[in-house]
């Protein structure tokens, strides 16, 4: 059989979008930070850029926390990024799902643990560096947090 070559396919536009569900593991999360920053750095957000790191450490603080409630038993996550339009610029929406819809985030504003506890300070890095940030249930088994954060023009 012959091979023909023929021209270089097209590169198709870069995806506004990008899903990976990984082990709820330590290795886990920080694959998916890694996978993060990436995926930013191939749509012009580049990776030694304050904005990069900042949404590397949202992804690591939302990762982190369904990691500690769902590595124990076993289950995975799912990051969901997504970059859209917005007035004046692009906005970054970042989703992890999680498979603990019965460990709910208390409502309001995150406390500030004692200085004794050694957890408990992700969520208030996310509501210090996202712009707007949040949770939803998606059914009785998943839940997700999310945290958006607006791109400079």
């Amino acid at each position: 059989m012959q091979r023909i070559r023929g021209p270089e396919p097209t590169r198709a536009a870069a995806s506004p979008t990008f899903v990976v569900q990984l082990s709820s593991t330590r290795r886990g999360a920080r694959l998916v930070r890694l996978l993060a920053t990436q995926w930013l750095d191939e749509r012009a957000l580049s990776y030694r850029s304050t904005t990069s790191h900042t949404a590397a450490l949202i992804v690591a603080e939302l990762a982190a926390n369904a990691v500690r409630h769902c590595g124990s038993i076993g289950r995975d996550f799912r990051l969901h990024l997504t970059l859209r339009e917005s007035a004046p610029g692009r906005v970054l929406r970042v989703e992890v799902t999680d498979a603990r819809a019965d460990k709910p985030l208390p409502p309001g504003t995150p406390r500030l643990p004692g200085d004794e506890e050694e957890t408990g300070r992700g969520l208030l890095l996310v509501d210090a560096l996202a712009d707007r940030w949040g949770q939803y249930g998606n059914d009785a088994i998943a839940k997700t947090l999310w945290a958006e954060l607006d791109l400079p023009v």
